[in-house]
Parts: C-alpha cells; sequence; structure tokens
C-alpha cells in the first residue's frame, strides 16, 4: 500500500513473476583428466578420465573386462591415488586428507570383502558403524544396535539378525552387506559387481531393494559395476560406458545404452531393449 492510500504497482505480479530456479545437485564425487598407470610395467590402466557423480544420481558403470571399472571404483572409494589428475570425494581431494577417515563415509558393497562367517547379520551390520571386521562390542550402543536393526529391516530381512552369516544365501548376504554399508548414513554407496554369483530369485530381491533405497533415500549417489544390464534397477539413471581406460560414452542411461554404443564397447553386435524400467541386452547375432 503506498503512503496515499493506493496500492503500489511495484510489487511483482505472482502470476508472471518466474520461480527461482532450484540449486543443481551438490557434487559427490569427480575425476578430473585422471590416469593410472602401473609403475612396475608402465601400462595404462585409466587415461584422461573426466567424470562427475551429483547426489541423487544413480550410475552404472560398464564396460569388458579390463576397461578399468574396478579400478575407478577403487579410486572414488578412496582406497588409491591416481598416478595423474584428480580426484575429490565428498568435498575432499585425495592427497589431501586422510583416506581412513574418508572411507569411513563412503558407503562400499563388495562380494570380496570379508566377514566372519559366525557372525549374526546383526553382528556384521554393527561393523559397518566401526568400519571393522571383527566386532568393536564397546562402540556399539543401544542406539547403534536399534540402527542396526532398523537397517534390516529396511531391507526387508529383519529375520535374519540372530542368523549366522556363513548359512545365509548368496543373496540374503548380500542385502546384509548393503546394510552395512548403510550403517554410516553415506551420501555415496558404491556397489562392485554385488549381484555376483546370485541366482535370479536372489538377484531380483537385491534389485527390488536397490530401488526402493533409491525412491526413500532421494540424496544418496550409487555408483554400481556390472557386466549384465539385467542387473540393472529401474533407478539407473545415469551410465558411465568404459573401454580399454578411457571414458566411450557418459550420460543418461537412455542416451548411452543404445546398440551402437554398446557394439563399440563390447566389439560384438549388441541389441538393447528396455522393458518396465529395465534393460536387456543380447547378441545382435542371428
Amino acid at each position: 500500500m503506498a503512503a496515499d492510500g493506493t496500492h503500489s504497482t511495484n510489487a511483482p505480479d505472482p502470476l508472471t513473476a518466474k520461480a527461482t530456479p532450484a540449486p543443481p545437485p551438490h557434487v559427490v564425487a569427480s575425476l578430473d583428466q585422471v590416469s593410472v598407470r602401473r609403475y612396475t610395467t608402465g601400462q595404462v590402466i585409466l587415461d584422461d578420465i573426466t567424470w562427475t557423480v551429483r547426489a541423487g544420481e544413480h550410475w552404472a558403470l560398464l564396460g569388458a573386462n579390463g576397461a578399468g571399472k574396478t579400478t575407478i571404483l577403487r579410486l572414488i572409494g578412496a582406497l588409491m591415488h591416481p598416478t595423474t589428475g584428480t580426484v575429490d570425494v565428498l568435498g575432499h581431494r585425495l592427497g589431501r586428507v586422510d583416506m581412513r577417515e574418508l572411507r569411513a563415509r563412503i558407503g562400499l558393497v563388495s562380494s570380496a570383502q570379508k566377514v566372519p562367517l559366525d557372525a549374526t547379520a546383526h553382528t556384521v551390520v554393527l561393523t559397518g558403524h566401526t568400519g571393522t571386521v571383527q566386532p568393536l562390542w564397546r562402540k556399539y550402543d543401544a542406539d547403534v544396535r536399534d540402527r542396526a536393526h532398523a537397517l534390516l529391516a529396511e531391507l526387508e530381512i529383519k529375520e535374519l539378525a540372530d542368523r549366522p552369516y556363513g548359512v545365509c544365501s548368496g543373496g540374503q548376504r548380500a542385502r546384509i552387506l548393503v546394510a552395512r554399508a548403510l550403517m554410516a548414513d553415506p551420501s555415496l554407496l558404491l556397489l562392485d559387481e554385488p549381484f555376483n554369483a546370485l541366482d535370479l530369485p536372489s538377484r531380483e530381491d537385491l534389485i527390488d531393494a536397490m530401488h526402493r533405497l533409491a525412491v526413500t533415500r532421494t540424496g544418496l549417489a550409487t555408483i554400481t559395476v556390472t557386466h549384465h544390464l539385467e542387473e540393472l534397477s529401474p533407478a539407473i539413471d545415469h551410465v558411465l560406458l568404459l573401454k580399454e581406460g578411457r571414458v566411450l560414452a557418459s550420460g543418461t542411461a537412455v542416451d548411452v545404452l543404445i546398440a551402437d554404443r554398446m557394439t563399440e564397447c563390447f566389439g560384438r553386435p549388441i541389441a538393447v531393449s528396455r522393458h518396465e524400467g529395465r534393460w536387456l541386452a543380447r547378441s545382435g547375432r542371428h
């Protein structure tokens, strides 16, 4: 209202005012011109990799054996340094941060993880709080123990709490390891071939679990290394395609997972299809 009692014409019209655009999701991991070489042989494992992962994105790393997928995961997981280039994870640059402290903030799931076979599922999840193989019982108060139970329930395996890890099925073990990785409440979850050796029902249970996590934990970023498109949940929205240590393609799944690019990546005709959000790759030969 103006001083003379009339309405001011300076106020913005709500019908024509433009909404302020939301800020882009923050970066959780980035590689800038990264290369990795073996010192003993000079072999190039990664060559000039530039890549960015943002909060809430779900990436698949695809490529033939030896393409460099696991090496990229080891870099982002703060398990190694690049030969050249820079790696930033959760706002910290490798080489300027305590790698052990950084690793404690990153969730990692791998079938190669060492887990005591006689420990119960609940105990295995508890060890995610301390980042140790064996439990450190004095570190687990009532709240931590309750959180471990809650994560087992979130992964729909609460009935396994008192079951020894060694007698659990492959699919059950995979979900226990996901729950363990979530104990640190990470904003970045790395999955290194989590479907390895799983039968069809176990694979589908894990895919469903990963899809639920993507829906309920909207800020969580995930990176999944796999060899098979059918192992990707509908939540996977981005793909990094690697060939011989270099980026062949990077972007949204619908732009990268096309026959021509998959054929170039794997060196044989590949046909790609999609049904209800799930991907399938097969030989394009007839």
